[in-house]
């Protein structure tokens, strides 16, 4: 039998089917990508080389999916707008994030936002093994929030007794949604404000 002058399936159809089951079920595993597109297992390895290479598309849409724009030479606007991008780009899909920590970062449009991240960071000052540091820090805030998405609405259950200081900062923390932005915002404050104690105390 000949073969199909028009292809069965894409690479954005597989990049596509991937996320519904890693939002559905937090993984996905080939032959039950191949169910769900409707095609035969061995077809899917005519577009990519396997799994690593279907996360690293996944990552790519996610962070194409989120664009940002960086305006002038304000490292720490342009540190806010990267960091939101990131975190935004997860909020889509939060059960994606701890499959992507377990490989290497090698999808160009995510490279870019690193790269871009490091231009942020030199242009306020940071140097040498000071970027990378910093550029990890970030990365782990980011992700962390990321992880944050995909927890249950109660993180945090004490009992009626014995946790008093718990009990009343839960009582104060408002809505998930609310609490989870919150505590981004705060964060990403302490982030900033970190970076630029420690350009201070390099200078003096």
């Amino acid at each position: 039998m000949a073969r199909p002058l028009v292809p069965l399936i894409s690479i954005d159809a597989l990049v596509t089917a991937a996320l519904e089951l890693v939002d559905e079920a937090g993984d996905f595993s080939l032959p039950k990508l191949a169910k769900r597109i409707g095609v035969s297992q061995s077809s899917i390895y005519n577009h990519v080389s396997g799994r690593e290479e279907i996360l690293e598309l996944m990552r790519g849409r996610i962070i194409s999916e989120s664009p940002y724009e960086i305006r002038g030479g304000d490292w720490e606007a342009a540190l806010r707008t990267i960091v939101r991008s990131y975190r935004d780009a997860f909020a889509r899909h939060p059960r994606l994030a701890p499959l992507l920590v377990l490989q290497t970062v090698q999808d160009h449009q995510v490279l870019a936002l690193y790269e871009n991240l490091a231009v942020a960071l030199e242009s306020a000052g940071f140097r040498g093994r000071d970027v990378l540091s910093a550029i990890s820090t970030i990365d782990s805030f980011a992700l962390g929030f990321a992880l944050d998405l995909a927890a249950p609405d109660v993180v945090w259950a004490p009992p009626s007794e014995g946790f008093p200081a718990l009990a009343s900062a839960l009582s104060n923390a408002g809505p998930a949604d609310e609490r989870g932005e919150a505590a981004f915002e705060f964060g990403l404050e302490i982030l900033i404000a970190g970076l630029h104690s420690l350009l201070r105390s390099t200078v003096l």
